[in-house]
């Protein structure tokens, strides 16, 4: 893409800020351009967190009910995976899948728990009810 075709179109996903984006000069040499958005970017960025928030929702009624662990709907309220959790923790992934039923959620030791509210930056309150969370 050349430097003066990179999008400009203030997306409100970028909130004010810019991306940095390379582009070629007119001599074809790539340079850093920056960039206030573009559209099609800023329509699929707002589309998957509407789909988190969704998983957000859904685990939230789970963990209600007692399918899930308060650690699903917090995985998912701060846009994790159970890669990327795992990878950031240090657990691994078949631990932290473990860690999502609320079975083995109860019996964590402290020192797991708090892996995971430092992961969230949560008290432990938060963590584990999440109905002290503000939304």
């Amino acid at each position: 893409m050349r430097e003066d075709k990179v999008p400009q179109d203030n997306s409100p996903t970028y909130d004010g800020h810019k991306k940095l984006m390379y582009a070629t000069d007119k001599e074809g040499h790539y340079t850093g351009v920056q960039s206030s958005g573009w559209e099609v970017e800023s329509f699929a960025t707002s589309m998957a967190v509407e789909d988190l928030q969704q998983l957000a929702l859904e685990a939230k009624a789970a963990v209600k009910t007692g399918e899930l662990s308060p650690l699903a709907y917090h995985m998912h309220k701060h846009r994790f995976d159970i890669p990327n959790l795992s990878q950031v923790s240090g657990f691994f992934q078949w631990q932290v899948k473990r860690h999502l039923t609320p079975k083995v959620f109860n019996r964590l030791s402290q020192r797991k728990l708090e892996i995971y509210c430092d992961v969230f930056a949560l008290s432990m309150r938060q963590l584990i009810n999440i109905e002290d969370n503000n939304e």
